[in-house]
């Protein structure tokens, strides 16, 4: 149609239908894709008091966010277990901007003079820590940029980032260490190819994004992990070990629903969302044997915080493909707040505290680091970033519902 004769057909309509129709329809998309952002957005400038937000004006995922969050506190370490918390409690200020929550990671215990760990993972949850942090804060504390960033290039350069067993992946030590060191990678090793997905997304340095890349595809060299480790279908198969200790995918591949989310979001690579929403569709379905079939709890496996913040990195770019991922979780944190119906032979939540188990089978006998353990700092950090993550989820969506 001709520009002049579009014109034409505006002039048609008073002015208040048309911004009827922007309110409907901004409406009707945030309900279909109630979290298509990475992350939370920057919340209003005015942030509430602690007490302001634990009103009862908060639905129930927040509060249970903040029965979490107040052992967490008490409890925490600036170190890596200290990250996995401060991911969820990015998600939790982010919702009911509370600046207390904010106060405690950035002038309390800043971020950045957390730990460097030993594991190069342990500088990953870190970094991504940061990165959340300067998202949902406006961008506007420089530090935590450039402390991931330097936190990062120092990996770098230290050559963890190679392929010494055949196919590109980010190790625990770079090769060649003292003989007592044991070599080996993981997807938590990959999750600094997640930093550097994002680093590129906040700075636009072409090294960041080359190098993310470099772990899902390869290059002339090597492969990639996708090469090495995808099978189609949603199913990843890597050598298998001690959970914590050398087995290659401790979560079944849903940890490369985090990289393959951060790669999406920098190159709207078709191929990548198809396989973040096959492989979250395929270790979902019960009849795969990784989850239980009514509360889809992990059967086998710890760092279920990690586990949900994976599943829901993998919702925030594919909403429709994976719609009924919000209630799978939903059902999974309601078996553990209420320790299995109240039938959990292992204490699951301990009410006197909110303490919260890092194995939630309701039986035991999981594999990994620390099952057993509740309210430890590793346990209470993995549980807020798991309702932290899920509280903001949860609001956003029910907000896009309710407009």
């Amino acid at each position: 149609m001709p520009q002049h004769s579009a014109k034409r057909g505006l002039k048609k309509f008073p002015h208040w239908i048309w911004i009827t129709a922007v309110v409907f329809g901004t409406a009707y998309f945030l309900f279909r894709n109630p979290s298509a952002a990475p992350a939370p957005e920057a919340p209003a400038p005015a942030a509430q008091s602690s007490s302001a937000s634990r009103s009862d004006t908060f639905n129930v995922w927040v509060k249970r966010a903040y029965a979490v969050d107040e052992l967490f506190h008490l409890v925490y370490t600036p170190c890596w277990e200290g990250a996995y918390g401060a991911i969820g409690d990015a998600y939790l200020y982010s919702v009911t901007h509370d600046s207390s929550i904010m106060l405690f990671h950035l002038r309390d215990h800043p971020l950045p003079r957390m730990c460097a760990g030993t594991w190069v993972d342990d500088r990953a949850w870190v970094c991504l820590a940061e990165l959340l942090w300067y998202r949902v804060t406006g961008k506007q504390d420089a530090a935590l940029l450039e402390d991931a960033r330097r936190r990062y290039d120092e990996a770098r350069a230290e050559g963890r980032l190679s392929h010494s067993e055949g196919f590109w992946s980010w190790y625990n030590w770079p090769p060649g260490p003292r003989p007592d060191k044991r070599i080996f990678t993981n997807s938590n090793m990959n999750q600094m190819a997640t930093v550097a997905a994002e680093l590129y997304e906040e700075t636009g340095i072409q090294k960041y994004r080359d190098d993310a890349f470099l772990v899902w595809s390869g290059d002339r060299q090597a492969p990639g992990v996708v090469k090495q480790l995808y099978r189609g279908g949603g199913v990843w198969q890597g050598t298998a070990g001690l959970a914590a200790f050398g087995k290659q995918l401790p979560w079944e591949g849903s940890e490369y629903s985090s990289l393959g989310a951060a790669l999406y979001r920098i190159s709207r690579d078709k191929s990548i969302l198809g396989i973040v929403s096959a492989t979250v569709r395929h270790i979902m379905d019960p009849a795969t044997g990784w989850v239980d079939s009514q509360s889809y709890y992990q059967l086998r496996m710890d760092g279920n915080g990690a586990f949900v913040n994976f599943l829901l990195d993998a919702y925030s770019i594919a909403p429709v493909e994976l719609h009924d991922l919000p209630a799978k979780i939903e059902a999974m944190l309601t078996h553990v707040w209420t320790n299995h119906g109240g039938t959990a032979t292992v204490v699951l939540h301990r009410t006197g505290d909110n303490g919260i188990r890092n194995g939630w089978n309701p039986r035991g006998g999981e594999d990994g680091y620390g099952v057993d353990e509740v309210g430890t700092v590793h346990a209470q950090g993995e549980a807020m970033r798991a309702f932290g993550t899920f509280a903001y989820y949860y609001t956003t969506a029910a907000a896009a519902r309710n407009r």
